[in-house]
């Protein structure tokens, strides 16, 4: 079971990383290359369908299968001090999602429907830039915390 356990933990942490990636490598850099009226619509669709069971699975799972790998592997320094960092950079991950990235989208839908905005550059310039900057650290966050579960998974 500790095997299986450690698996999902680096298994969900390297999805989350490369999500977190796959958004500051390609959809934000796409984004800013489409006009702002797009880029509001697009971005407040992609927060609509990110919501969905699977990817709440894999976003709460990396945190409570590395949480349950961390204790379970207390007894070996090696593989428990590399699931630790893990642990804390991957909450510190979703502390910076809770407190910043969520908050933004949440502004951003309630902004309304994109064909109604009277300044839809206003709206994008006040998500963008912020979102981005963000999204930079919990993507350095996130890929720490795989690589950290990585180092435990050759630890163990």
């Amino acid at each position: 079971m500790r095997t299986t356990i450690l698996l999902l933990a680096v298994l969900t942490l390297g999805l989350m990383a490369g999500l977190f990636y796959a958004y500051a490598g390609s959809v934000m850099p796409g984004l800013r290359r489409a006009g702002d009226r797009s880029s509001v619509e697009v971005m407040q669709r992609i927060n609509e369908a990110i919501q969905n069971p699977l990817f709440g699975l894999i976003f709460g799972g990396a945190l409570i299968f590395t949480g349950i790998a961390t204790f379970q592997n207390a007894g070996d320094p090696g593989v428990f001090w590399a699931l630790l960092v893990a642990l804390l950079l991957y909450a510190a991950t979703l502390g910076v999602t809770a407190v910043v990235n969520i908050p933004l989208n949440n502004r951003l839908a309630r902004a309304g429907e994109p064909d109604a905005l009277e300044d839809p550059a206003a709206v994008w310039a006040a998500f963008f830039p912020a979102w981005v900057r963000w999204n930079v650290l919990r993507t350095l966050t996130s890929v720490g915390a795989f690589a950290a579960g990585c180092w435990a998974l050759l630890e163990y």
